[in-house]
């Protein structure tokens, strides 16, 4: 049998309105109000998932 890596990749997202005088600036503040805990992203926030495998290559003079 041959050994795979699989990397399961789940999406989270929400839209939060701000006023800010640059859309830089809209971006800064939100990430902190994020870091700060206030705006928590759940269940109710899934957008999708992905699934991406990758075979594990044995390397020489390894055992099975």
């Amino acid at each position: 049998m041959k050994k795979f890596k699989v990397t399961i990749t789940e999406s989270l997202e929400k839209v939060v309105e701000v006023k800010a005088p640059s859309l830089v600036d809209a971006e800064l503040l939100v990430e902190s109000q994020w870091k700060a805990g206030d705006h928590i992203l759940d269940a109710s926030n899934f957008t999708g998932i992905e699934f991406t495998a990758e075979e594990i290559q044995r390397q020489r003079g390894m055992e099975r």
